[in-house]
């Protein structure tokens, strides 16, 4: 008998190959009743699969996959969720904990999540390489799908500068192609040209590839988005066709020398580590001590570090280390995250951002700036946009922003913003119709002949209150037509409401793109107007409920083979020859 609670089973199963793929990983497929995965993620483990139900999409569909795998664990069942390398990075976990997190999940009485690691793909490139990854690193993603290109090449130079080890994820793909030549460009600014780059493709896979480059001439090989590519840092060296970090050993022992000239005991002594903070002599760091105004609880930056206040001495424990009565000063000892507090409380107070009483910061450092990517209109049926709409569009977008028209009389816009509430509220102000894009359904009404037709306009708009932006397994376009003419389309569209002689006509199931397109089949003429509603409603519930995540209408159509009591027809199968070509 199923457990009440499903379980979500979130594992990373390594670079491809059976054999660095966890023991836990390997009883979390077989225990599973669902496993979804990427197309080629279910390829690469399908020999380690029994009976388990398939769910398998495509790429950039991580979204469908998550809300699916969280629907069918809601539904009692344990759903293995599969990523390469590990889930954690890069991977499915912290998508699947965001869709679990809108739905208001709780640890205690939600459905069970168990992470599985794996290994990353920093881990398997860098075996292979050698030992590059010796030495603090890091990894960065170029790809700009998600992340902005500002925000990316911050990262990159600040690794640059900081002289991290830096293992490059989704390098380059087939549309990508200046992130990575960019990316060279800001490395070069802090790093040799003969820096040693190592280019890992399909790490423990059938066409594995290993080279060893340089900074400077890494773009002349091969990097795709199965590439891994990891920068070394100025103490990386290229030996015996390896590329090794060194840890830093060599500052305090001599490596080819049986009787080390540091005894153990000498080894870990503040004048055998010149380069770390100066420390006191009882072993604890200064900075872990704050120095606080025992009267109004502020605390005061110690001007010199080197010399305490009053000439006191720097022997001796906490206790006895004392400001200036005077100053009736008290120290305590902090911990890491009270540093940190301190540190941000003082940069906050010397820019002149936090209050008076520093009870509060008003602002922070840095703050996460998201897209806010949306389809915009100048309304359902109205098509004309004024101009005084498209001066604010044009300031709202500004020189990040981008505004692209769509074959769906929409303009896509995309606007990096902290504040997406705030930039849309104005937008709505302006007379704007926003709506969301990507899985949702989308209503797309004609012009009624400049509303000269407009009798079933109330209609549309009831439509697009109760199901436009609503949640689907793939995209769904219902297309309304004002009249007989059907001059936007509507017969073609996934859904078709065509409104004729004061009744409607129904097509479901078009499909606009592809060389089997086709337009929708006619099922319904006449619908009186008042079940127009009820009914669309009722077909896009069923398709929402019971379509497969990626599925479109139309195959959804042909697989249920019946909605709401409207039966599918098959297609005809049009044989379209290859053309001879002429001379």
């Amino acid at each position: 008998m199923r457990e009440s609670r499903g379980k979500l089973l979130i594992i990373g199963f390594g670079p491809g190959s059976f054999e660095h793929i966890t023991k836990r990983a390997r009883e979390a497929l077989e225990e599973s009743d669902v496993v979804i995965g990427y197309n080629t993620y279910v390829d690469l483990i399908r020999e380690l699969l029994t009976d388990q139900e398939i769910v398998r999409t495509g790429m950039t569909e991580e979204v469908s996959r998550a809300q699916e795998a969280v629907r069918q664990a809601e539904a009692g069942k344990k759903v293995a969720v599969i990523s390469s390398g590990d889930a954690g990075v890069y991977g499915m976990a912290g998508l699947v904990y965001e869709v679990l997190m809108e739905k208001g999940w709780r640890q205690e009485t939600g459905v069970q999540v168990e992470i599985i690691p794996g290994i990353s793909a920093i881990n398997s490139a860098a075996s292979l390489l050698g030992a590059p990854v010796m030495h603090d690193a890091c990894t960065i993603s170029l790809s700009d799908h998600l992340t902005p290109w500002e925000l990316i090449a911050k990262r990159v130079e600040a690794a640059a500068s900081a002289d991290f080890v830096i293992a490059l994820y989704n390098p380059r793909s087939g549309r990508r192609t200046r992130q990575i030549v960019e990316t060279q460009r800001i490395l070069l600014k802090h790093r040799s040209p003969d820096t040693p780059v190592g280019i890992v493709k399909s790490a423990y896979r059938d066409r594995q590839n290993v080279v060893l480059s340089t900074l400077g001439g890494m773009l002349e090989h091969d990097i795709g988005m199965l590439t891994t590519v990891i920068i070394g840092n100025s103490t990386t060296r290229i030996y015996d066709g390896l590329m090794i970090t060194p840890r830093g050993y060599q500052r305090k022992y001599t490596l080819d020398a049986d009787v080390q000239p540091l005894k153990p005991h000498q080894r870990l002594q503040s004048e055998a580590e010149p380069w770390a903070l100066k420390q006191g002599d009882d072993g604890a760091d200064d900075d872990d001590y704050l120095w606080e105004d025992s009267e109004d609880g502020q605390s005061e930056e110690l001007e010199e570090r080197s010399e305490w206040p009053g000439g006191a001495d720097r022997s001796g424990s906490a206790e006895t280390r004392e400001r200036p009565a005077a100053s009736a000063m008290k120290a305590i000892h902090a911990t890491p995250f009270e540093l940190a507090a301190e540190a941000l409380r003082l940069v906050e107070r010397s820019k002149g951002i936090a209050g008076a009483d520093n009870a509060a910061y008003a602002a922070p450092l840095f703050r996460q700036e998201s897209i806010l990517e949306f389809a915009l209109s100048s309304g359902l049926a109205n098509k004309q946009f004024t101009a005084r709409q498209m001066l604010a569009l044009a300031e709202i977008a500004g020189d990040k922003g981008t505004i692209e028209y769509s074959p769906h009389h929409h303009l896509i816009v995309r606007v990096p913003t902290s504040e997406p509430e705030a930039l849309a509220s104005r937008l709505r102000e302006e007379g704007f119709a926003l709506a969301p894009i990507g899985d949702v359904v989308q209503i797309k009404a004609c012009d009624f002949c400049n509303m000269e037709k407009g009798e079933s306009v109330p209609y549309a708009e009831t439509l697009q209150r109760k199901l436009g932006g609503m949640k689907v397994p793939k995209e769904l376009r219902i297309g309304f037509n004002g009249c007989g003419m059907a001059c936007y389309g509507a017969v073609h569209e996934d859904i078709g409401i065509v409104y004729r002689r004061e009744k409607f006509d129904l097509f479901l199931g078009g499909k606009t793109v592809g060389r089997n397109a086709h337009a929708a089949q006619p099922v319904a003429e006449g619908i009186e107007p008042e079940r127009l509603v009820e009914t669309i409603e009722r077909i896009v519930a069923a398709y929402a409920l019971d379509g497969h995540p990626n599925e479109r209408f139309h195959k959804f159509f042909k697989r249920v083979k019946e909605i709401e009591g409207y039966r599918h027809r098959d297609v005809p199968a049009f044989v379209i020859e290859d053309a001879v070509c002429g001379d």
